[in-house]
This record gives structure tokens, C-alpha cells and sequence, in this order.
């Protein structure tokens, strides 16, 4: 079923992220503190009223149901958080790994962004949704009507639900919105951030034209709800109009006395990156300071929780995808899974790949008092599992007509298991194959490649599209890297071939016979978002 689109519609980064001075670090520290005082302190006078008048029946009928702050990071690598004893660039992320669960073993469910947030909305891979490949500024299409988010149906089930950043995916049904109805960098600002190659600042007319990869005339919007309140948005001021936004959305919340959902899919890491608008950083460290501008956005979002006294609050961070390799200095770090089969004879690895680097994630999840903390787990996790975690926690049923890829892993979260997925499939996201075919295999600590190729790498070579048949296969456990497949006359290889083919088999054949929807990837320029369509130059700009 297809749907209508609202019209809201050379060198890897090295090792970990540049060094700051200690000025700098101060000063980022600093700015993100101001921030998040900020924002509490607007809000903080009412904090003993709303308190008080949810004493009674109310606050019981708040508390009574958990609510659920999922936040997204776009193109961030596993190697960005936590693989250091301390990183003071991400203090907060760094509390939230100390007060919950990190999962060192978590994927995202495709390789590029739209097809991985349709997966992790709907808990359905990419051939069951509809969505293999990314939407355009002009689609006239998104997520298929018929499927159904977590969003939609938590809102059914009495919850307040509200996004805050990059939706890609045409329609949207949540009770707020304030974001970007696509990527940051399709389109342009007044005031680029760093990108490779850098891009000019937008010209005064609306016709569409594009660059050398750069966006010249179609203004980046930002929009609430249906409307366009700024055209192009400023990237600088982003992060501080986010953190009020989600402020405000968990008061509104709170003061309606609903259990909530906070979609939170964040601009950060994606390229072009910005950060405090007021901080002289040069390109080598302009990572680094989006980084930790992230950072003050998530701390933003936990200090309104403790501020509004929302103990009751599950926070899940993970990332939509990898690195994006080919922005080089500006892109983030795979750690140790590089994927070096495919490097060394040349292309990329991480994002549209699937390798390692392309899909595996930081990820981690709190919940004060019922979650352990501090705590960590090397399950076989998927952003498919968020769409039935949190409905079961929520205790709402999915609907029965069609099948799931996801796995309810409440007992992971709750009881320190270690069960995950005895298998996952990794789809086509963009660098070879068709898209969405399920064509790399996860079984336990194996990893099988049909088709390897066709990323472009930082400094521009792409590795051939290459099919393989029988398929490369890996052990994770002895070979992280992704650098020495087994040899296929081997024993170990002929065993774990014939349960990786039936595992493939048996999804493929599930998919066959399921409930699957069809999304329409139609593009037009009428459907390019313009809040003054009649003028020379989409721009407008609310008064703050």
C-alpha cells in the first residue's frame, strides 16, 4: 500500500575523537551546564505546583504506566562512546552508562537512514515495511500508511507522544513535532557547518541545484508540527531549540497528567556538524565539539526527568546507523570493527555497508530502580527490539496481521539475561545489491557475506560490488575486524554454512507469505517543503 507524504516533507577520524585545550574543554563544559540550567530553571518555579497537584489520584495515574525517551543519534560509530575510562566529552552519556545497561553487541536494523527508522518504528525489516532506501527532499511518499510505530499505537493506548529532530519518512503522527523532515544536509543554511567538501551558504532564489554534493538553493526547514517556522533553520541554534522543545514537551506531560514517548532523533553526528555557536573550533576538533554538544542535548533531556520528578522514565540511546566514512576527518570512529576484508581492497566499511562499522552501535538503557546499574550485556540485540520492548513494557498489544523481526527483551533489560537473536540479517543499505535484500547473515558468533562492496571510503576509492558464492564467513569472536574469513573446505565452515542458509531460508520465506507493504519513492519538486512557495526564495523566520 502506498502512502501520501504531509509535505514536512586520506584519512579515517583517528583513533579517538582530536583533543581539546583545557580552555576549550572548560568552555564547551560550561556552555553545556548553561544550557541545561537554562532550560530547568524556565520550568523550575513551577516544579513544587505541578508536584503538589499530582499528588492525588493524578500522579498515580501518571506514574502507573513507565514512559519511554528514545533517543537517536544519527551516523555516530561504536568507537565515539564509552571505550575509554573517561571521556569528559560526554559526561552525560557517560552518567547514563553508569546509572543503566550498555549493550556492546547492539545493531542498527539497516545501514542508512530511512530504511533504520522505519525498522526500529515498526519492529518490521525493510521487504515488510517498504522502506529499503532512503526518501528525498521532494518525495511524495514515506512510511506506508498501513504500518503501524509504536508511536501510533502508544498514542491509542492513552499516551502523549511527541518527536523532537530527523523524521525521513514522510508522514507523521505524533501529538508535537519540531524537526527537520529529512537529513541536515539536504539543503542549505546560511551558515554551513564543516562538511566534506565545505558548502557555500544558501543563494537568494528557490531553484533546486545541487553541487558537488552540496545544496545551494533549497533552504533547510525546520517545522512544527505541519508548519515551516524557519526557512533555512539556523544549524548553531539547533541543539538549544531541541533542548527547550523536549523540556517543554515532558512538562506538557507531566502537566496533563499522561504517560509519555519522547522520539528524539538528533541531527548529531551527521554531517554538516555544528556545535556552540560561540566557540572558536577549528575542523580538526569540529567533531569532538558536536560531540559534546550532543551530549548537552541528552543531559538537557535527563535533567528535565530528575527536575519533573519522572522516576518512572526508560531512556534508550543507540545510533541509526555507522560512520559515514567518506567525510573523513568529519566523520566518527568504528573502533575496532573496520572491516578489513573490504579495506584493504579498497572502499569503505561503516555506514551502507554491512559490516561491522556500518551497523553496530553504542548503545545503552536506563531506568532508575529497575534496570541494574552500571552493568553491560554482549547480547545479540537489534533496534528491531525497541518496537516490542517497549509496547510489552507499556502493555500494548502489536497488531496480529503481520509479522515482526524484533524480539521483546524485557528479561535482558530487567533480569540481566543474555538472550538475544540466534540470528539477525543485515539488509542492502546503499553500497551493493539491491536494496533491503537481506543478503549478510549474523548466527551466533559467525558473520556470512553474499555480497561485499561498492562504499566509497575517505579519500574516494570504492571496493567493486562483489557477490560471493559460497559466502565469506567470519568468526566475530576471533576476528572483530572483519580482516581473515574461514576457509570454506573447513568443517567448522560446513557446519555453520547449512544453519546460516536455513535461518536465511526460513526469514526469506516468512517475508513471502507476511502482511507487506509497498512505499512510494515518487519525487516532484512540489513536494520540495517551501514556506513561501509564490516568492523567489523559500525563507521565513518566527520571531523568538
Amino acid at each position: 500500500m502506498t502512502s501520501r507524504r504531509i509535505n514536512i516533507s586520506v584519512r579515517r577520524r583517528r583513533g579517538r575523537e582530536s583533543s581539546f585545550t583545557k580552555t576549550t574543554r572548560v568552555l564547551m563544559a560550561e556552555a553545556g551546564f548553561g544550557v541545561l540550567l537554562l532550560f530547568c530553571c524556565l520550568f523550575s518555579g513551577l516544579v513544587y505546583y505541578i508536584n503538589s497537584y499530582f499528588e492525588n489520584g493524578d500522579k498515580a495515574k501518571t506514574r502507573e504506566r513507565p514512559n519511554f525517551i528514545i533517543i537517536l543519534a544519527d551516523d555516530i560509530g561504536w568507537g565515539d562512546l564509552w571505550t575509554t575510562p573517561f571521556d569528559g566529552t560526554t559526561p552525560w552519556l557517560s552518567m547514563l552508562k553508569l546509572e543503566g545497561k550498555r549493550f556492546t553487541d547492539f545493531h542498527s536494523p539497516a545501514s542508512t537512514c530511512s530504511p533504520s527508522r522505519a525498522a526500529l518504528l515498526t519492529g518490521r525489516h525493510g521487504l515488510r515495511n517498504g522502506v529499503t532506501h532512503n526518501f528525498a527532499e521532494g518525495s511524495v511518499g514515506g512510511l506506508p500508511l498501513n504500518e503501524m510505530t509504536f508511536a501510533q499505537l502508544l498514542h491509542d493506548a492513552g499516551y502523549y507522544t511527541a518527536m523532537i529532530g530527523k523524521w525521513h519518512l514522510g508522514h507523521n503522527g505524533f501529538d508535537y513535532y519540531l524537526g527537520i523532515p529529512y537529513s541536515n544536509d539536504m539543503g542549505c543554511t546560511d551558515k554551513p557547518g564543516f562538511d566534506l567538501p565545505s558548502c557555500l551558504p544558501c543563494e537568494q532564489s528557490k531553484h533546486s541545484r545541487k553541487r558537488g554534493g552540496c545544496h545551494s538553493k533549497i533552504a533547510l526547514p525546520l517545522f512544527e508540527n505541519q508548519t515551516i517556522v524557519e526557512q533555512p533553520l539556523d544549524l548553531w541554534d539547533l541543539t538549544g531549540q531541541y533542548a527547550k522543545a523536549a523540556v517543554s514537551q515532558i512538562f506538557t506531560a507531566r502537566n496533563r497528567g499522561q504517560s509519555f514517548l519522547l522520539y528524539v532523533a538528533l541531527a548529531h553526528m551527521h554531517v554538516p556538524l555544528f556545535h556552540y555557536g560561540f566557540l572558536n573550533v577549528t575542523e580538526k576538533d569540529a567533531y569532538s565539539a558536536s560531540l559534546s554538544d550532543m551530549d548537552s542535548l541528552v543531559g538537557s533531556i535527563k535533567l528535565a526527568t530528575e527536575a519533573f520528578s519522572m522516576e518512572n522514565t526508560l531512556i534508550w540511546f543507540t545510533g541509526d546507523n555507522g560512520p559515514w566514512e567518506q567525510k573523513c576527518q568529519f566523520a566518527g570512529s568504528s573502533g575496532p570493527f573496520v572491516g578489513r576484508w573490504q579495506t584493504s581492497r579498497g572502499g569503505g566499511s561503516a555506514k551502507r555497508t554491512t559490516w561491522e562499522g556500518g551497523h553496530r552501535v553504542p548503545t545503552v538503557v536506563t531506568w532508575p530502580g529497575k534496570i541494574s546499574p552500571n552493568t553491560t550485556s554482549n547480547a545479540l540485540l537489534s533496534g528491531l527490539d525497541i518496537f516490542p520492548t517497549i509496547l510489552s513494557l507499556a502493555g500494548v498489544a502489536p497488531p496480529s496481521d503481520r509479522h515482526y523481526d524484533g524480539l521483546d527483551i524485557t528479561n535482558v533489560l530487567l533480569h540481566d539475561s543474555d538472550s538475544g537473536h540466534k540470528s539477525l540479517m543485515h539488509p542492502n543499505s546503499g553500497a551493493a545489491g539491491q536494496f533491503g535484500d537481506l543478503q549478510t547473515v549474523r548466527l551466533g558468533r559467525h558473520k556470512a557475506f553474499y555480497i561485499t562492496g561498492g562504499a566509497e571510503a575517505c579519500g574516494g576509492g570504492s571496493g567493486k560490488p562483489e557477490l560471493h558464492d559460497p559466502p565469506l564467513l567470519f568468526d566475530l569472536y576471533k576476528d572483530e575486524a572483519e580482516g581473515s574469513p574461514l576457509d570454506p573446505t573447513s568443517e567448522e565452515y560446513q557446519t555453520v554454512l547449512k544453519e546460516v542458509e536455513r535461518e536465511r531460508e526460513a526469514l526469506l520465506w516468512d517475508i513471502a507469505t507476511d502482511n507487506i507493504s509497498t512505499a512510494d519513492y515518487t519525487i516532484t519538486h512540489a513536494a520540495v517543503p517551501c514556506c513561501q512557495p509564490h516568492n523567489p526564495a523559500c525563507r521565513c523566520h518566527r520571531v523568538k
